[in-house]
């Protein structure tokens, strides 16, 4: 009960964080690209976009940023196991992004914010480019941190105490998961953010404001989402290969394969398979289509759950090392199928686009609106696809999830907590919620009189 409880808590306070880290990283990215078009062309639409699309991104850190506290605490408070086995190793990658990323994040907001009338435009530009920067920053070093916990690198056992000991930090920033994961998770953060500011676009443009301004943030929207969306599924599906490679349970159970296959075919929907079922039965399925994702190659050979519980056991002890089948399988279909979804979609509003019909299409305005949630259920299925599908690890191989929780913190005290966070990130998300239609629905803020005439800062 205990680690469930520490578990639940966890999950539950990071997928509410993460639900803020792509909207921040994405619309840093495309705040930055509307102030260089107004800088490069002074044309003032780019300048309104810009400073309205720079509302909701302020919005989005301010609340962000309580949301994200939280964790650093549960790592001392109810994984104090954990911490004090790897906090040789963890500590080092938290440290950077709260003392260098997030820092350089906040300064160069706080600039951009209040230095509309005293920083020249090329410095000013600078700053929004230095917050995306920061942004990006910051999710390196926590997906660094998160990359070693899946495939621990760069570390040696010390002898008397038998914990991990760093001597190679350039391996946790080479380290093929980081790498791979870190590209999906940018990428992932630039598709969410261009669909945040094309279903604002969108309705804006249903209800007939600014038609000639918005139809320009709608079509920013939809030339990043495009490659965005496109280039996520084909890092994902190269991450795929790189957790079979180290992490073979995860990729077994996102197919529920129990058996040892070689070529291995790819299940569209099945019934059954899970925990307690050996002998799913695969609706559909398409032929080799398993062994391309999990091995690059056309024949393929992808080691069932069973002979890798057998494996596992054999080298760690007895145990039981196979994660949540029904998690796995279903966290990796709603990615792939979602991802397909907005990629349609997206794809539709560049058919209306050429056609100059994007500002007055009202079926694909209403589908662009609603959209918006898509990204957000993929992401939170792609972390449950990674996090759930290292368990029971904690770190992958070295320490079990079940041996990192807090000797003193009681099961009374779990439900407190996970109570408590229910409801204070339950009224955290509805103000960022409600802050966000708020001002995504109001008009755009007046241009400059005359083109040179100076910028005044932000008001809220």
């Amino acid at each position: 009960m205990r680690e469930d409880l520490a578990r639940w808590q966890f999950a539950f306070t990071s997928i509410n964080h993460f639900f803020f880290v792509p909207v921040t990283i994405g619309l840093a990215f495309l705040t930055a690209l509307l102030q260089t078009a107004w800088y490069s062309r002074k044309n003032p639409e780019y300048l309104r976009l810009t400073r309205f699309f720079g509302t909701l991104l302020v919005i989005n850190v301010a609340i962000g940023v309580v949301t994200g506290l939280v964790q650093e605490f549960e790592f001392g408070m109810n994984w104090s196991a954990f911490s004090r086995l790897v906090g040789n190793i963890f500590g080092a990658p938290l440290a950077m992004e709260g003392l260098a990323a997030f820092f350089l994040e906040s300064t160069f907001l706080g600039l951009w914010l209040f230095g509309w009338d005293k920083l020249s435009q090329r410095v000013h530009l600078a700053t929004i480019w230095l917050v995306a920067f920061g942004s990006m920053l910051s999710a390196a070093f926590i997906l660094a941190a998160n990359s070693w916990m899946q495939h621990p690198v760069g570390y040696v056992l010390n002898p008397t105490t038998h914990a991990p000991e760093l001597n190679d930090i350039w391996a946790l920033f080479t380290n093929p998961v980081f790498l791979w994961g870190y590209a999906k998770v940018i990428l992932a953060s630039i598709t969410t953010g261009a669909a945040v500011m094309l279903a604002v676009s969108a309705w804006q443009l249903r209800r007939g404001a600014e038609k000639a301004v918005f139809t320009r943030s709608a079509r920013l929207s939809l030339v990043v989402l495009v490659p965005a969306i496109l280039l996520t599924m084909l890092v994902g599906d190269e991450l795929g290969v790189i957790e079979a490679r180290y992490q073979p349970m995860k990729i077994a159970a996102a197919e529920a394969q129990w058996t040892t296959c070689q070529p291995c075919s790819f299940s569209l929907i099945q019934i059954g398979g899970g925990n307690n079922d050996h002998t799913p039965t695969q609706i559909l399925e398409i032929p080799h289509l398993l062994s391309l994702l999990a091995t690059n190659h056309w024949n393929g050979k992808v080691i069932g759950l069973t002979p890798l519980q057998n494996k596992y056991v054999a080298k760690f002890g007895p145990g039981y090392y196979v994660p949540n089948v029904f998690i796995q399988y279903w966290s990796m279909r709603v990615m792939a199928y979602l991802a397909i979804v907005v990629t349609l979609v997206a794809l539709w509003g560049l058919w209306l686009n050429r056609r100059h019909k994007l500002a007055t299409a009202r079926r694909f305005l209403w589908a662009a609106q609603w959209m918006v949630i898509l990204p957000f259920l993929i992401n939170t299925a792609g972390w449950l696809l990674t996090e759930s599908g290292r368990q029971p690890w904690i770190v992958q191989g070295i320490m079990l999830t079940k041996n990192g929780l807090s000797p003193s913190v009681s099961t009374p005290e779990l439900w407190i907590s996970v109570l408590g966070f229910f409801v204070l990130y339950g009224t955290l998300g509805t103000i960022d919620l409600v802050l966000m239609l708020r001002y995504s629905r109001k008009e755009l803020p007046p241009a400059p009189a005359q083109a040179d005439q100076p910028v005044p800062a932000m008001q809220y």
